[in-house]
């Protein structure tokens, strides 16, 4: 059995079922769940069509799928990230497709990680709170977590500065996420600069997971990692590989499709450790994927619903807790009073509405665990239901707060 097996934490959604093992909600209140960040709105039809099409013409289901992807799929994903970022990025070896940016991360660190028994445990680097496939992925890789102060004031954007010369001196991978999961911050180009000036000074690789980037609330949209390489003179986007997906984008999350594009030489070598993990993406889901890249209608659409369902959740709950619109992404971090565990727990029994502990989402580190006293809320229901959880979260924190006085 692989030891490192043994280093692996319990899911925040295994440890929430847990703290509500033994509490019977009130019955008077349909459930309502803000906990899990999966995508509740329709699938968009054209997607359902091409989905359909492709059985239906056989879609080389008589076949091995190649690891690769087909050249079509590749040169579509090409497509849109010239549209969306102005960028000129070669299907032919530095685009890949993969089956959901999850399983994508998580087997990046297996193959960029190199451990070494007779020398000091390597390094991956990532936020704090953060999304738990990072940690996974470095233990299971032979390495050790190393979790960055985050800031509260700056929408718990990451204190690079605060990591000692000796860290990013053992550091091979350094992950990280914006539009950020859970608080939504997204990195300027001057965080940027920075994070390659360290890469280039240590030589680690940057996983930039940018799975929200497609939801956001300004006019601008989210600067992406290999954006911001060549808006800073950067060629060939050494050491860096962004990773995103259509789950949030197209509302597709279980058909486990997405991309990773960056370095064409790591990328080589992913798709060489890709061959033998047997990851190839379906040629139906690659049809889909094709017709989700190629519309654009359809995330204008998506995206107008959420800034919809933030922008009426959104006030309700400001008057009782501490929060505040995100830059992007589909989630509300707000500041409870006393311990986040207790209140998710007594809110779930007075309301029947469940949200996510935030230290669940965080480590131990500098001192403190970053994401207590906070919740996560995952506003990917309707509108309505939405509006009623947040409701039902305003009128139990104005209960607690009249029966404390």
């Amino acid at each position: 059995m692989n030891v490192h097996l043994s280093l692996l934490h319990a899911y925040p959604f295994e440890r929430l079922r847990q703290l509500f093992g033994d509490v019977t909600p009130d019955v008077n209140f349909s459930a309502i769940s803000l906990g899990i960040g999966e995508p509740r709105h329709p699938t968009p039809d054209l997607i359902k069509q091409a989905y359909c099409q492709a059985i239906e013409d056989g879609a080389g289901l008589a076949a091995y799928p190649a690891t690769a992807g087909d050249i079509a799929l590749r040169q579509a994903i090409a497509q849109w990230m010239h549209k969306r970022y102005g960028l000129t990025v070669r299907a032919s070896d530095q685009i890949l497709p993969v089956n959901g940016s999850r399983e994508a991360l998580f087997a990046f660190a297996q193959t960029m990680v190199q451990s070494e028994p007779e020398r000091a445990k390597p390094l991956v680097v990532c936020p704090n709170p953060f999304y738990q496939i990072y940690e996974g992925a470095a233990f299971l890789a032979g390495a050790e977590p190393y979790y960055v102060a985050s800031v509260p004031e700056r929408n718990f954007a990451q204190d690079w500065a605060s990591v000692p010369a000796e860290v990013w001196a053992r550091t091979q991978l350094l992950f990280v996420c914006s539009p950020g999961n859970p608080a939504g911050a997204v990195m300027p180009l001057q965080e940027w600069k920075t994070l390659f000036e360290l890469s280039d000074r240590y030589g680690f690789v940057i996983a930039s997971d940018e799975c929200y980037s497609e939801i956001y609330f300004r006019d601008t949209p989210p600067l992406g990692g290999l954006e911001a390489a060549v808006q800073l003179g950067r060629s060939g986007f050494k050491n860096l590989v962004a990773f995103t997906s259509l789950s949030k984008r197209s509302n597709v999350p279980g058909m486990r499709s997405g991309f990773c594009a960056g370095d064409a030489a790591l990328m080589a070598q992913f798709l060489r450790y890709r061959t033998y993990h047997g990851s190839a993406m379906s040629p139906v889901v690659q049809s889909a994927s094709i017709a989700a890249w190629n519309d654009e209608a359809h995330v204008q659409e998506n995206r107008a619903l959420y800034r919809e369902k933030f922008h009426a959740v959104t006030p309700v709950l400001a008057e009782v807790l501490e929060v505040r619109l995100p830059d992007a992404g589909f989630y509300l971090w707000a500041k409870v009073p006393g311990s986040d565990e207790d209140f998710a727990r007594a809110l779930y029994a007075a309301y029947n509405v469940t949200v996510l502990p935030g230290s669940y989402l965080a480590r131990n580190a500098q001192g403190h665990n970053p994401g207590a006293g906070y919740i996560r809320m995952a506003l990917v229901a309707q509108t309505a239901e939405c509006l009623e959880a947040a409701h039902r979260i305003a009128a139990f924190v104005r209960g607690t707060q009249e029966a404390q006085h």
